[in-house]
């Protein structure tokens, strides 16, 4: 998601260095593996940002001397058991299909930087209604691609960080991964991977007793139909590009949190309604709540819809043991599965929107996302059914209530805030497990201030009825 304006100045790089894994056998020798049609549909897609503050104040010579170090050696060590991240995505320019590859001496981008004045670390990790272009100075960028012109291949690098010192305050850890080499829980894992190895100073007997090896073998992924060929085909034809971020992005970042009783509140609510709901789960409720504020702010917000017009929800589905036969958690990889659902825009603007809105949901989820039968059932239509949606009036869930990103703890405690900057790129919502709250859950959203301050006016309305 490259940018065609300037990133606010608010960050002084001091060192732009390269992390490449340990020299071993493994990582001497040239390693491909195979894309699969579950990574196709984000071969093209905006990359994934997040970001992760930690409340630790230290000094300059500490940070440059002590910290850093530690996290470079750190991410070296990981790497070598995620060699893949180090190396690129081989995407073909003329024929041949894509692939992953990595030889030796490819190595990830790593950007040692401070924060200058203007940014203040208590306000960026605060839950209230930040400008959202405050967050890009301490956001990595991936390289741009090169190109092969011997082999046809266009190079595309895959992750890139950023290590940030907020003098006095903290540090900020900023991660970007190109989509295709591997969904949320790939990532997450990998994360969770280098903080316990930085932690524990790289003893991988008792780190691996917390994050289990990756596993890469390709060949657990069954595909009679054929799919890879078929979106391989689909996606040259359709020559889609990501959309490039421009500054100012004119978006505000906002968190909301619901508790472990508020979720409960929604539950009942759902419940007292339609007491034979199918699924009325903590995603549901949640989901469904966004959702119905966020269109019955579009009035206020001065967008004219057509009261007949579909609200389109989609989310992505982990079914590693949805497949049969299962695939391993511990798959490294995209293996995803796509849901959607629809409703006339008056239906969910309607009082009891949000009635329908968990009905809706709970369907998809209860007939589709939990039924082994049918959720692939649609796989070779994923294409020609979903990319049509895009630049309708479309909202979707980056995340996962299953997702803890304040457990990752790099020898300095568990992160203070963590940020899915790369919800600026369209119209979706982070979620994951609350900081603070046990059973709660944390939804990050990004909107023009009008939408954002009418979603905050119809949010706390539902929230207390």
């Amino acid at each position: 998601m490259a940018s065609t304006s300037t990133v606010p100045k608010a960050a002084t790089i001091h060192e732009l260095c390269r992390v490449r894994p340990p020299a071993t056998a493994d990582s001497a020798a040239e390693q491909r593996l195979s894309v699969t049609f579950f990574d196709m549909p984000w071969l093209n897609f905006h990359s994934i940002r997040r970001l992760l503050f930690y409340q630790f104040p230290c000094s300059k010579s500490h940070f440059l001397e002590t910290i850093v170090p530690n996290l470079t050696k750190s991410l070296s060590k990981t790497l070598k058991n995620y060699l893949p991240l180090a190396g690129n995505l081989l995407y073909p320019l003329n024929s041949g299909m894509p692939e992953f590859r990595h030889v030796p001496g490819d190595s990830v981008p790593v950007t040692i930087a401070e924060s200058n004045e203007a940014s203040d670390f208590n306000h960026l990790t605060g839950n209230q209604s930040k400008i959202a272009d405050e967050f890009y100075p301490f956001v990595p960028d991936l390289p741009e691609p090169g190109i092969d012109s011997e082999s046809g291949f266009k190079i595309i690098p895959l992750i890139a960080v950023q290590i940030t010192l907020f003098p006095g305050s903290g540090i900020c850890i900023g991660f970007s991964n190109h989509h295709s080499i591997g969904d949320a829980s790939s990532i997450v894992r990998f994360m969770k991977a280098w903080s316990t190895v930085c932690r524990l100073g790289g003893d991988e007997e008792l780190w691996a007793q917390s994050v289990p090896f990756p596993f890469y073998d390709r060949s657990v992924i069954k595909d009679p139909l054929g799919l890879k060929g078929i979106f391989w085909d689909q996606l040259e034809n359709m020559k889609m590009e990501a959309a490039p971020l421009t500054f100012p992005t004119n978006l505000i970042r906002a968190t909301y949190v619901l508790q472990k009783n508020d979720i409960q509140k929604l539950k009942n609510l759902a419940l007292f309604k339609n007491p034979d709901s199918p699924h009325v789960s903590s995603f549901t409720v949640t989901a469904a709540c966004v959702w119905t504020c966020l269109v019955k702010s579009a009035a206020e917000a001065g967008e004219e819809v057509d009261p007949d017009e579909p609200e389109h929800f989609a989310f992505a589905v982990d079914v590693r043991a949805r497949l049969n036969p299962p695939v391993s958690s511990d798959y490294f990889g995209n293996c995803l599965a796509l849901a959607k659902t629809a409703a006339a825009h008056r239906r969910l603007k309607e009082a009891d929107g949000f009635f329908t809105a968990v009905k809706l949901i709970g369907d998809v989820i209860s007939n589709k996302v939990n039924n082994r039968d049918e959720i692939l059932r649609d796989v070779d239509t994923w294409f020609t059914d979903y990319i049509p949606l895009f630049g309708k009036r479309l909202f979707s869930v980056a995340g996962s209530p299953k997702f803890n990103f304040y457990d990752m703890d790099f020898g300095w405690g568990n992160p203070k805030k963590q940020e899915a900057v790369s919800i600026d790129g369209g119209p979706s919502m982070s979620l994951s497990r609350s900081r603070d709250h046990e059973g709660g859950l944390e939804i990050g959203l990004s909107l023009p201030k009008v939408k954002m301050d009418a979603f905050a006016t119809f949010f706390h309305e539902i929230m207390t009825p």
